[in-house]
């Protein structure tokens, strides 16, 4: 199995470079989350955050936990030296030995920044932040005008990505937000068009249930660029493999609905409570286009 993580959130703070999506995949596989805010190490603490702020030091609105501070210190160490992301995520997790390969999108500077009314000014003027700070700082909640990913014309998919998606016996597009997530991911260039090429069936598993996101913003997001916040919305934005889009299958929550040509559509329980449940789903999403699962 490999799963072809977001580097969109990636960021420089405080000298270092942080990926994330990356480690919360590495350390949720890994045994190493905390269980209860769903990113970053359990059991960690915050003292050099504590002396940042006492120098003043910004950011001050993004937590960095000591132990997760390793974790950067470590990748920006082997980047500096010359590796590349992918070949750094793969050393990392050796110690966290996730059970899946974890391949970035790109090992090139992808971010995504937002387009946003300048704060302060009355006059219409706009600026484009990072992501995380649009994000964790204002927490969507500012007059948001469109999103943007930097080195969009000139970034590549990182080493494997393509080959992955044309090897597979099948691709999943994650319920994960459909445009700073998943639409990072295919906004980099050859990932879109691998999607559309391999002979793998492409399924994707709807973000909301009963027309809301589970968690995050993902409605704030799909509203900015007019997409309805609702499973018959995002499989439209996704579009069906046979005409312009992606998919070839459709999973939505029990009680949803969605109807696109070209597009099967299946139901099933998403809310994942467990790791039971998440299997549960899985299987429902290879059912749907008749691929086989233990």
């Amino acid at each position: 199995m490999t799963a072809i993580v977001n580097v969109g959130d990636d960021s420089y703070m405080h000298g270092v470079r942080i990926c994330p999506d990356l480690d919360t995949c590495m350390y949720t596989l890994g045994g190493g989350i905390d269980p209860d805010r769903g990113w970053g190490h359990r059991n960690e603490t915050w003292n050099a955050m504590e002396e940042l702020a006492a120098y003043g030091a910004d950011p001050d609105w993004f937590g960095l936990g000591d132990r997760d501070l390793a974790t950067h210190l470590i990748r920006t160490h082997m980047l500096e030296a010359g590796f590349g992301l992918s070949d750094v995520t793969e050393a990392l997790c050796r110690r966290w030995d996730p059970g899946v390969r974890l391949l970035p999108a790109s090992d090139q500077r992808h971010e995504t920044h937002v387009v946003i009314d300048k704060p302060g000014e009355a006059d219409g003027a706009r600026v484009a932040i990072h992501f995380q700070e649009w994000w964790v700082r204002y927490r969507a909640q500012v007059p948001t005008h469109g999103f943007a990913q930097v080195g969009r014309d000139t970034v590549t998919p990182a080493p494997g990505v393509l080959e992955a998606i044309a090897d597979a016996d099948i691709v999943l597009l994650a319920p994960s937000n459909p445009v700073v997530s998943i639409g990072a991911i295919t906004s980099v260039p050859g990932i879109r068009g691998a999607l559309r090429t391999t002979s793998a069936p492409v399924v994707g598993v709807s973000p909301v249930i009963a027309d809301k996101p589970l968690r995050g913003m993902a409605d704030a997001c799909l509203s900015v660029i007019g997409v309805e916040t609702s499973a018959q919305g995002i499989a439209e934005h996704y579009g069906a493999r046979s005409g312009n889009g992606l998919l070839d299958g459709w999973l939505i929550a029990d009680g949803d609905r969605a109807d696109v040509d070209g597009m099967t559509v299946g139901t099933a329980p998403l809310l994942m409570s467990d790791a039971a449940a998440t299997a549960d789903m899985i299987r429902a999403a290879c059912a749907l286009v008749g691929v086989q699962t233990p």
